[in-house]
């Protein structure tokens, strides 16, 4: 049913697919020669992992405009959020203090710089953060990289709040947990990224512009929410509650069948309020205009990009794998 359910809100989707035309080189750069480079102990099956789940073409659907080059920084950045994710997620997870080193680990390098270091974030994590902020550490301002690690900040935060949760077998309810994902989802540390591939960062004031702080909260709950449709079955097993789905059949007390329908009316409604807000954003003037419509382009983009390659992706069963299967007719996404 949830299969279904994806491919049936992919359908309705609004916001036109785009995709890179250096992703499949990319990703032929990560498998080839990033991943084999980071030092990972021959037993670990992230590199595997990784190869597998298309990370380049999932960087390329969010930033079709990037350079190679840049998108090979991308890349980099969201295989390390990849390989974070993992080492919270799985089975033999990053406890909550353990986790908490790293996010502290983390910002000391994203605050001062590769030179230092940090017993939180050492090994293949670190050599993989160094190499994927070089570049934009090296381009952006000062304002902007002060931005981007308060992000990566919230997300770390996130992830720790929910592995503490987790511990202590703390369900949360639906609107505790509609907060919680918003940093979890890390799609507040892809925004400013447009910033990086443009070279147009956002001023202030206009980054903190209401109306754009509700698109971007409105983005992020229509990506997270399509997530959690499509793990579902993993996070019955090992999520402790942290899946909408799950939040919402346990706060109106309706079958997890019942709460896959209820969920998949809220991503419509709130795909529909999306459009409305975005068609209602005014003009910041000439010089403002571009940047704007560059940052509404990517929150719009990394939506769509978390549709499509989440149905691609042997992440989440794509890829020839249950979620394509289950659609009639099948096949791959465009």
């Amino acid at each position: 049913m949830t299969g279904e359910v994806l491919w049936s809100l992919r359908s309705e989707c609004p916001i036109p697919p785009r995709l890179s035309p250096h992703a499949d080189r990319v990703q032929e750069w990560l498998v080839g020669d990033l991943l084999p480079g980071l030092g990972l102990a021959t037993d670990d099956a992230a590199p595997q992992r990784l190869a597998h789940a298309g990370v380049a073409r999932y960087a390329g659907r969010l930033y079709p405009g990037a350079t190679e080059a840049d998108l090979r920084a991308l890349t980099a950045l969201f295989t390390w959020f990849f390989l974070v994710d993992d080492a919270c997620d799985r089975p033999g997870r990053l406890d909550a203090d353990q986790i908490r080193a790293l996010r502290a680990g983390a910002l000391t390098l994203l605050h001062a710089g590769p030179r230092l270091r940090h017993a939180g974030l050492t090994g293949p994590l670190r050599r993989l953060l160094v190499h994927a902020w070089r570049e934009p550490r090296r381009r952006m301002p000062a304002r902007w990289r002060l931005r981007f690690t308060e992000a990566v900040a919230d997300h770390l935060d996130g992830t720790w709040r929910e592995a503490a949760n987790k511990a202590a077998g703390r369900r949360p309810g639906v609107a505790e947990y509609v907060a919680l994902r918003r940093a979890t989802s890390a799609a507040y540390v892809s925004y400013p990224l447009v910033e990086f591939v443009t070279g147009r960062p956002l001023p202030d004031p206009v980054h903190h512009h209401p109306l754009l702080r509700e698109i971007a909260d409105t983005g992020n709950d229509l990506l997270s929410w399509y997530n959690d449709l499509a793990s579902l079955e993993r996070d019955e097993a090992t999520s402790g509650g942290h899946n909408l789905v799950l939040a919402t059949a346990a706060e109106q007390r309706v079958p997890v069948e019942t709460a896959v329908g209820l969920t998949a009316e809220r991503w419509r409604a709130s795909m529909r309020r999306f459009v409305e807000l975005r068609a209602g954003v005014p003009s910041f003037g000439p010089a403002l205009d571009q940047a704007v419509t560059d940052h509404l382009d990517g929150v719009a983009n990394a939506v769509r990009a978390t549709v499509d390659w989440t149905l691609e992706s042997t992440r989440y069963g794509g890829g020839g794998g249950g979620l394509v299967d289950a659609a009639a007719g099948g096949g791959a996404p465009s």
